[in-house]
This record gives structure tokens, sequence and C-alpha cells, in this order.
């Protein structure tokens, strides 16, 4: 029997592939047998050093999102791609009555509007060449609660889960799943402040039914389903993977 959740012969591109999330799904893609791409404004030679290391096939990018149009062209000049991970995103932190219209438009270019023009220019290409395609955006607990003192990732964590349940509506048909991952509470670097605030931590593992802070690679595996063809008929999904946060 095939092995459904294989990705051996597949192109896959992930931003943000430098560190912690975005690392570790373009590990996990490389594993299942993909040949990925580890696009971002930082340099992933970590990433490309790991894959190689484990066997596998990895190519660096330079891609800097801050210019969320930099992305339009990239399809046309390189191999088909297969396969979009749109992990790439920051953060900017102050009250609602204090915020900037820069920290606005910063945030919101990269976490939304870069995604769209990526999933756009991804799907142009494989509706050329008559293929299919994945593409997995990376949502957030912040697509379905306010959070605080965050609100432009707010606004573009939510706009990501509406833009994917919209994508879907129109390419699901068309040989394109698009979905999307919302992590929990994740051990990566971005988390390190609050699991070393001693309240913060214990506040947040009483509220995890799993007990413990998320591994990168919870996402990674998660990524390689969605990839997957086991995952063919899932579209337009927002997939929580937060130890079970958001039923509590």
């Amino acid at each position: 029997m095939t092995d459904i959740f294989s990705l051996s012969g597949k192109r896959a591109m992930v931003t943000g592939a430098n560190t912690g999330i975005g690392q570790a799904i373009a590990v996990s893609l490389a594993a299942a047998g993909a040949e990925v791409i580890c696009a971002g404004r930082s340099s992933s030679d970590e990433t490309v050093s790991m894959i190689e290391k484990a066997g596998g096939r990895a190519y660096r990018l330079k891609l800097d999102l801050a210019d969320p149009m930099a992305g339009r062209l990239i399809f046309e000049a390189n191999a088909p791609v297969d396969i979009l991970v749109n992990n790439a995103g920051i953060i900017r932190r102050a009250d609602a009555i204090d915020f900037t219209e820069e920290d606005w438009d910063a945030v919101i270019d990269v976490n939304l509007k870069a995604v769209f023009f990526l999933c756009q220019a991804f799907a142009k290409s494989v509706l050329a060449r008559g293929g299919e395609g994945k593409i997995v955006n990376i949502a957030s607990l912040l697509s379905f609660q306010g959070g605080i003192r965050v609100p432009s990732y707010t606004a573009s964590k939510s706009g990501v889960a509406g833009l994917t349940k919209l994508l879907a509506n129109e390419w699901a048909a068309r040989g394109i799943n698009v979905n999307a991952i919302a992590p929990g509470y994740i051990a990566t670097n971005n988390t390190e402040a609050l699991r070393n605030d001693g309240a913060r931590n214990k506040a947040i593992l009483e509220r995890i039914p799993a007990g413990r802070w998320g591994e990168a690679e919870d996402i990674g595996g998660t990524a390689v389903f969605l990839c997957s063809h086991a995952a063919k008929y899932i579209h337009g999904a927002v997939l929580n993977v937060d130890g079970g946060w958001l039923a509590r």
C-alpha cells in the first residue's frame, strides 16, 4: 500500500524557516520526502544543514516579507512548487490606546498581506501548469481569541483564518487544498520569556489539558499531514494544535 503520508517527489516552500515552528515544519516535510525551499529574511543555514545531515534536500532563499509583494514573482522564477507553508510572522505589543500606525502596518503587511499575495502567486503557478497544490497557513489561538496588547497581531491572525476559508472556497475544486494550523503555546525562542516567568508559566500550564507546552515538532507533524494525500478532502480547516487549550 502506498504511504498516504509520504511527500516524496514534492517540492515545498516554507517561509520563516530559520527557527522555531518554521524550522520544525521544514525539517518534518523533508523527513516525509519533500524537497524544501527554506525562505526568510534571516539565514536558514541551520535548517538546511539539519535537513541535509538527515539525508534530505533543502535550499536557502532570501525573502523579506516586510515588503508584502516580495514573493509575487517567486514561483515564476523557480522550479514548480507543490506545497506552500506561510509561517513567517511578526508581533508588536502595546496597549490599544497607544498602538501606532507604524506597528499596525508592519504586522498586517507581513502576517496577512504577504500571506495573501504569496497564496495568489502560488495558485497562479499551480493552475497554469494544471497541477495540484497544498497551502498551509499558520494562524494562532488569537484567530479565535482576542488576546491583550497585540491588536494588529490579533487582527492579522483572525484574517489568516478567514482568508484560509475564502481561498479554500475558491480553489478546492481546482486542485488546491488550503488549510491552516493554529498553534497553541509552543516552546520556542518567542515564548522563552513566558516560560521563564514562574507565575505566567504556571497559569498557562494549568489551562492546558495536556499539561505541557507544545513542541515545534508537534506543528511539523500536523503540517506533514495537511500536505499529504491523507488530507486530500480537507479544505478550509483551521486545525488547533494547542494541547486542548481552546477546549478548556
